[in-house]
């Protein structure tokens, strides 16, 4: 044998040795705690944060948030607006495909949106896309789906007309309801189209399995426009809503991420777990909503009185241990373009000083101490800390008024879906984090139009009439005074009860890179990546 072939036949049995006696190659997979489980995976039927957690892995709207929260080009590489504010002009990408291989097109978009607007959609968002022209009218049946402000230009191009010039709709595109869906898909397997191994997803992964209460699982994408540079190769939600359970996981490492654990852990795990405890302040709004269908509460009196008796800061500092922040407005602090939200009256009151008058207004009303006797259900999500925080102002309640309270708890998608389709109650747990950061959006969940989010039918035409105003107002001062004047009517009459602003709690396991904490919530995973 010459030496050359020698040297040859050697090197080749050695790297077959070499190649026998590898790893075969391991996936990289993100286990990531979801809080709860999704309602839906259609969506023109989202409506909470964990389902868009889910849907934004798997579909991918004209706009998307990055890693830190701002907004950056998604589907549509590039967009254009005319001068006068009305009209966006976007460029989809060339190689947007559908994870059937299939290309993304403006006629899907199109499509997806008019289904979203249909009456017989019945999306709960809806509203999101009202901006866009005659979207409410055609969402209430006063105009035909081919007056909705939406077209394929062609294959590539999307052009949307709005009502009125709208700073925050590139934010609104990036919601969840403004995903698209494939019209192919959906033409030809009807509601099935959400179904692991028949959803087509145009989105960083596909949907691979989901067994409910236990989990749901997403594979990287193979034709998706970006995937050279999507990193991870599987991503497990589990939809926990037991926060004690999603802790003792993420100790044992066997989850990577714990969105919303219990806050009276926050000391015990800062101490064990360093920067891997994540803070993040955020829009959002944690209240209580009273049904004002039924006495007493379609009582402003009744209503104020129970607003006033609740020690926000007692709330704050020892069920949350301070993460979170007395609130006396529905809006949050923070938005640049609204400055400081109208509080409630009584906000520059001691406690004691809200109580007494307090007191007073529900004599007045005829219930409490010599009057009728005031029984009141408080519902919430189960979650501790919503049961921490109900438990306290029921004592709250029946401390200073002599209430009766009880209390009763669903899991949080039977908790909303009861919400949402007009369930009666006395009074429920609810919360708001921004979509966009804008103080409308708050507003908007007690106009006597909105359906969905309105889960105590407050109806005032001077809080409606006001929101109209502020829609057709273009002058952006004189907007801000509308919607401030709109919400110091609502804290007047107190449909809802702010107790809280609100910040994300999530633990983050080291392993984790590419993670930006960040007010709008918004953590794709396709921006993470995983080490050992």
């Amino acid at each position: 044998m010459s030496s050359r072939l020698f040297r040859a036949t050697t090197i080749a049995l050695l790297g077959s040795v070499l190649f026998a006696g590898a790893p075969a190659f391991a996936e990289t997979v993100l286990h990531r705690g979801n809080a709860g489980e999704p309602q839906t995976l259609d969506q023109a039927q989202t409506s909470i944060n964990i389902e868009a957690f889910i849907l934004k892995d798997l579909y991918e709207g004209l706009t998307i948030y990055d890693a830190a929260g701002k907004i950056i080009p998604g589907a549509a590489e590039s967009w254009k607006l005319s001068d006068d504010g009305l009209t966006y002009t976007f460029k989809l990408r060339d190689n947007a495909k559908w994870s059937d291989g299939s290309p993304v097109t403006a006629q899907d978009f199109e499509f997806s949106f008019k289904r979203v607007e249909d009456p017989k959609t019945a999306a709960k968002y809806a509203n999101i896309l009202y901006p866009i022209k005659n979207a409410e009218k055609v969402n209430t049946g006063k105009a035909d789906i081919k007056e909705l402000g939406i077209k394929a230009v062609d294959d590539k191009t999307v052009e949307i007309t709005l009502e009125r010039p709208t700073p925050f709709f590139l934010e609104l595109l990036a919601h969840q309801t403004a995903l698209p869906v494939s019209k192919a898909s959906l033409d030809k397997n009807g509601a099935d189209f959400v179904k692991p191994g028949t959803m087509v997803s145009n989105g960083a992964f596909k949907l691979v399995s989901h067994v409910p209460n236990d989990s749901l699982v997403v594979e990287k994408n193979a034709n998706y426009w970006d995937a050279a540079n999507v990193k991870l190769d599987k991503v497990i939600f589990y939809p926990i809503d037991d926060q004690a359970a999603s802790v003792r996981r993420f100790e044992a490492k066997e989850m990577d991420l714990v969105y919303n654990f219990s806050a009276d852990q926050i000391e015990r795990l800062r101490g064990a777990y360093k920067d891997q405890v994540h803070v993040s302040p955020t829009l959002a709004t944690y209240y209580y909503v009273f049904d004002g269908r039924e006495a007493p509460f379609n009582d402003v009196r009744v209503r104020r009185a129970l607003s006033m008796a609740v020690d926000r800061d007692f709330l704050a500092k020892k069920i949350y241990s301070g993460s979170q922040l007395p609130a006396y407005s529905l809006v949050p602090p923070g938005m640049a373009t609204y400055g400081e939200p109208s509080k409630a009256d009584f906000a520059g009151l001691s406690q004691l000083d809200r109580e007494d008058k307090a007191i007073a207004l529900m004599k007045e009303a005829g219930y409490g101490e010599g009057g009728k006797p005031l029984n009141i259900e408080i519902r919430y999500n189960t979650n501790p800390n919503h049961e921490r925080v109900a438990t306290a102002v029921a004592d709250m309640w029946k401390n200073t008024f002599g209430a009766k309270v009880t209390m009763s708890n669903l899991d949080v998608s039977s908790h909303y879906a009861y919400l949402q389709e007009g369930g009666k109650f006395n009074v429920a747990r609810a919360g708001w984090v921004a979509d966009y950061a804008d103080p409308e959006n708050f507003l908007a969940l007690n106009l006597s139009t909105n359906k969905t989010f309105n889960y105590g039918h407050y109806d005032s035409k001077e809080f409606d009439d006001l929101m109209k105003k502020s829609y057709a107002e273009t002058d952006p001062a004189a907007r801000s005074k509308l919607m401030h004047d709109a919400e110091t009517i609502l804290m007047r009459d107190q449909p809802i009860a702010p107790f809280l602003t609100q910040a994300d709690l999530w633990l983050v396991s080291n392993r984790i890179k590419g993670w930006q904490d960040n007010a709008a919530n918004e953590h794709l995973s396709r921006f993470l990546s995983v080490s050992e």
